[in-house]
């Protein structure tokens, strides 16, 4: 890897792709997205360090990195310009793809020790993003409903789901027919490290699902399906295919500009879910699970009580008239 230090990787070989640690590490992540996600991480850090635009991570000498040249890369990330919280997604795939060189009997204990001992970049940012009001899911919804085609019916559950569960766009993508359980209003959701948790639908959000189902059919396979420009779901051999994350993404920009609504993204969904329960006095533990968070500090990040109570700390005040001073007066 020229430019990650004095090693270089002149007259190395590429790695061969069964024991290439990139690829290794890609296979082991259980969801697309994340696979994707890492993928242009790593594809990057190659780019950067290489000095060629149309490098990828596939065939690097990752097991060749010392501490020196992955402090450098950790420089170079940072001088990008990029937020601390994506640097420090390409510091995360830069130790696991070491990791794994490591597992691959690549890189012996030390090395990859040392060259993972890097610190993350330390910050302190609100959630990106922005809350969806009541009244924008509402006319959104509405916009779906003036669309008959199956299409409609379809977005109109996608957008119920995400609004009443606060489920990542990729979990969303995921679920499958067998996941929902009408009786008991809920879904089963595979979250990140494919943790599973039950997430329940409010009955409005249950209704708009079985009119949905009633379009879609039972057959097994996924919950939401794409639907081509004839109205007919992809179904091959019968079996509903899954929609990208990406394709729902798309689909609540497509019905809230519809709606006359500026741009959201489902993580708007899902941030303002949590935001909606805590302010209604559900604890932070119920908050978490119902999300899937790993640690409660992140589902406070998206607490909006404080801030509500910071502006009525200022609301208080009262700003004094505008006059001119009086002589003598300053």
């Amino acid at each position: 890897m020229p430019g990650a230090g004095s090693t270089g990787s002149a007259g190395i070989g590429a790695v061969a792709p069964a024991g290439d640690p990139y690829r290794v590490y890609l296979d082991a992540l259980t969801s697309a997205e994340s696979r994707r996600t890492m993928r242009g991480c790593l594809d990057r850090i190659a780019r950067i360090i290489s000095g060629d635009e149309e490098a990828t991570g596939s065939g690097q000498p990752w097991h060749l990195l010392r501490y020196e040249h992955t402090v450098r890369i950790r420089t170079i990330l940072t001088e990008q310009g990029w937020s601390p919280a994506y640097v420090n997604k390409h510091l995360v795939a830069l130790r696991r793809v070491m990791r794994e060189a490591w597992r691959l009997g690549q890189m012996d204990a030390d090395d990859y020790q040392r060259a993972a001992d890097l610190p993350t970049l330390r910050h302190t940012r609100l959630p990106a993003g922005q809350h969806v009001p009541p009244e924008v899911v509402g006319a959104a919804l509405a916009a779906c409903d003036d669309d008959d085609s199956p299409a409609g019916v379809r977005d109109g559950a996608l957008l119920a789901v995400l609004y009443s569960t606060g489920c990542r766009r990729a979990e969303v993508a995921a679920l499958s027919l067998a996941d929902y359980d009408v009786a008991a209003r809920s879904l089963r959701v595979r979250g990140k490290r494919d943790k599973e948790r039950l997430v329940y639908l409010t009955a409005e959000a249950v209704a708009r699902t079985e009119a949905w189902l009633a379009v879609r059919g039972r057959a097994p396979g996924a919950l939401f399906s794409p639907i081509n420009k004839a109205g007919r779901l992809r179904a091959p051999s019968g079996r509903p295919a899954p929609m990208t994350g990406q394709a729902i993404a798309d689909i609540v920009t497509r019905r809230l500009a519809a709606a006359g609504a500026s741009r959201r993204t489902p993580h708007d969904f899902r941030r303002t879910f949590i935001g909606e329960l805590l302010d209604a006095g559900v604890d932070l533990a119920t908050t978490q699970a119902l999300v899937g968070h790993a640690s409660p500090v992140t589902t406070a990040r998206y607490d909006r009580r404080p801030e509500n109570r910071r502006r009525e700390a200022v609301d208080r005040l009262q700003m004094p008239a505008a006059r001119p001073l009086r002589p003598g007066a300053s």
